[in-house]
């Protein structure tokens, strides 16, 4: 990946610790793209003992989760600290009255190196935090080690024409990138078969959001968050003159009164599989000539 295109993980996280507060009020899309991943799961019959919200923000799909699967363990993490404080509800004194297998954990990590043992988790469920990795391969790596065998993998993510209206806008005014990058459906689904998982499940579709005005798309990005990141930014402020122009150029896309905001959301689910070569011994491993 060019260098430009890495996102500034420091700047990520400190990114989500300010928008923690406003998250919940602006993050209309994210819990609707949560929804309709939880009605997916109607058509899985699959109860894991231990599942992973992996990027879990302010926690809305651990608690859905949670409802989901009440006698599963629930591990929440997330690259900001400030958003597990507020997802996390064992601050309340009858949340340690509950039996262990019904509480939750919360760890402060980056999804791309998971702080967990292999095959330690039976579903790992990420809702809208792949697209703030800079190596989905290695990250779905990571996420088929603390898999167990037959366990599930469901993500929800953005792909490239996401934004594409705001980044067509800054793209007449300097060649700086505004808009992160986003990974294409059929490219995170090749990753899926080269990191062994097994019957990947891929789709997409559009949805656009309509707002009156480009500071209001803008305020929106804010409050959840969403800043441009990449190493590539423009690093200095934009002038007058250059906003104007961008506003102008947005303005073009007006219709109906309103000005689009388009969010290209991809789908995917895959399972990993059982590999018989795990229940061999050291000694069998050695007979076979395989690794230990």
């Amino acid at each position: 990946m060019n260098s430009e295109q890495m996102l500034d993980k420091k700047q990520l996280r400190n990114a989500f610790e300010r928008a923690a507060s406003s998250y919940d009020q602006a993050a209309v899309l994210q819990r609707e793209i949560s929804n309709r991943m939880l009605a997916r799961l109607e058509y899985i019959k699959y109860k894991p003992e231990v599942i992973l919200d992996a990027g879990s923000g302010t926690g809305y799909g651990s608690q859905q989760l949670a409802k989901r699967y009440p006698s599963s363990q629930l591990i929440a993490v997330d690259i900001a600290w400030t958003m597990l404080m507020h997802a996390r509800p064992d601050t309340v004194w009858w949340q340690r009255l509950l039996p262990l297998q019904q509480r939750s954990g919360y760890v402060c990590g980056d999804i791309e190196q998971l702080p967990f043992k292999n095959a330690s988790v039976g579903l790992i469920w990420s809702n809208l935090a792949l697209q703030w990795c800079n190596d989905l391969d290695r990250t779905f790596a990571e996420m088929h080690r603390i898999l167990r065998a037959d366990g599930l993998l469901m993500f929800s993510t953005f792909g490239p024409d996401t934004l594409k209206e705001l980044r067509q806008a800054f793209a007449r005014i300097d060649g700086y990138s505004h808009v992160n990058r986003f990974a294409d459906m059929h490219d995170i689904g090749d990753l899926l078969v080269n990191n062994r998982f097994s019957t990947p499940v891929m789709d997409m579709e559009y949805i656009t959001l309509t707002y009156d005005d480009v500071i209001s798309v803008m305020r929106d990005l804010k409050a959840i968050g969403a800043h441009n990141v990449i190493q590539g930014r423009r690093q200095g402020l934009m002038g007058k003159n250059q906003w104007k122009q961008a506003i102008d150029a947005y303005e073009t896309l007006r219709c109906n009164g309103k000005l689009p905001a388009t969010f290209e959301v991809v789908y995917g689910h895959a399972w990993k599989p059982f590999d018989p070569r795990s229940i061999l011994t050291p000694e069998m491993r050695r007979e076979l000539g395989l690794p230990p």
